[in-house]
């Protein structure tokens, strides 16, 4: 069968999006204070908190009057960042905890300060797999949002580089399996609702060619959260959700900002993107897949669907930059995107 026909089959179009060129928070259903997990007085743990997204979060939390703690291995930057956020939600409702999160110790220790400042226990090094013993008494609900967010972007080729494998993955990670493991036994028998937000890519969904190392550790990030959301509400009144933040491209330090002596026009800034993040966390998505100012959702999702293809239609691996199947995959594109443009019409 001919390339052209045998591409064709399997190349569902989507739902159109209508576009905007930035994201502003207009379409918020539910006031801040009534929402269950994200209001005045309950707590947010960022990790990766010190730049970039992290850092806007740990703001954005804060003008919603949540208590803030702060984690990142860059001590220097993550106490200016708790300055900031110091000066809109005081002193009182800030932590900052320099922390490498690809160490179990210093998650452990993240955990302790925040139970010991914010909850009336102190939960030691102890690892519920069930319900804390009938000595203790019940934790308060400190942590309502705990958003795994620290990540490296450092390269390492399918074949080179094995150092940068291994510092990516210990971040990426075991970096969140190090903060799931240590925070959700605590939250599983909190009274009140909460959620877990994990950091992933769009890189880790269609995988394009440049970093293998990076793309591999988004994918795991990717399947370690879905796993995570299906235990959560497998239990029997579960009161934790997961979430899968997918950013776009915003205007970071890991993202290249540090090449720009100003955001480049098709990125958004961090809060664009955190303000988007919140909404959707806010109506429950789990993923929250974010466009930008240069590519909007229906790319997004025609590019996952193709990538998608690759198994269900037999085509080479990453045939998205195959020589053979550039022209297919451009027409793909243009059919797409039409299709959504004369259903708008």
């Amino acid at each position: 069968m001919p390339i052209s026909d045998r591409s064709r089959n399997g190349s569902p179009l989507r739902p159109a999006f209508i576009a905007t060129s930035s994201y502003k928070p207009d379409s918020m259903q539910v006031a801040d204070e009534l929402h269950p997990v994200i209001h005045s007085g309950r707590v947010v743990v960022i990790t990766g908190a010190a730049s970039g997204i992290g850092r806007a979060a740990a703001l954005e939390f804060a003008k919603l009057e949540l208590k803030v703690a702060l984690a990142d291995i860059d001590e220097e930057k993550l106490k200016a960042v708790g300055k900031d956020v110091a000066a809109v939600v005081g002193d009182a409702n800030v932590l900052v905890v320099p922390t490498d999160v690809a160490k179990l110790e210093e998650v452990v220790r993240l955990r302790d300060k925040v139970y010991e400042l914010w909850g009336e226990v102190r939960i030691m090094n102890c690892q519920w797999s069930c319900s804390p013993p009938s000595s203790l008494p019940r934790p308060l609900d400190p942590v309502a949002v705990l958003m795994n967010n620290a990540g490296i972007g450092a390269e390492g080729t399918s074949w080179d580089g094995i150092e940068n494998w291994k510092k990516i993955f210990d971040v990426n990670l075991f970096g969140i399996v190090n903060v799931q493991q240590t925070f959700v036994p605590s939250m599983l028998h909190q009274e009140n609702q909460a959620m877990i937000i994990n950091t992933g890519s769009k890189q880790g969904i269609t995988n394009p060619p440049g970093n293998a190392a990076y793309n591999a550790s988004k994918a795991a990030v990717k399947s370690l959260t879905e796993g995570l959301a299906y235990e959560l509400r497998e239990r029997p009144h579960s009161n934790v959700t997961a979430h899968l933040f997918i950013p776009g491209w915003t205007f970071t330090p890991l993202a290249g900002s540090l090449h720009f002596t100003s955001k480049p026009e098709g990125a958004w800034a961090p809060e664009e993107t955190v303000l988007y993040m919140i909404d959707k966390a806010r109506n429950g998505d789990f993923y929250i897949l974010c466009p930008d100012n240069e590519t909007k959702r229906l790319v997004d999702e025609l590019r996952i669907m193709w990538s998608a293809g690759d198994i269900a239609e037999g085509r080479p691996a990453l045939s998205r930059w195959h020589r053979d199947y550039k022209a297919l995959f451009e027409e793909y594109m243009r059919d797409g995107l039409a299709s959504s443009d004369s259903g708008r019409a």
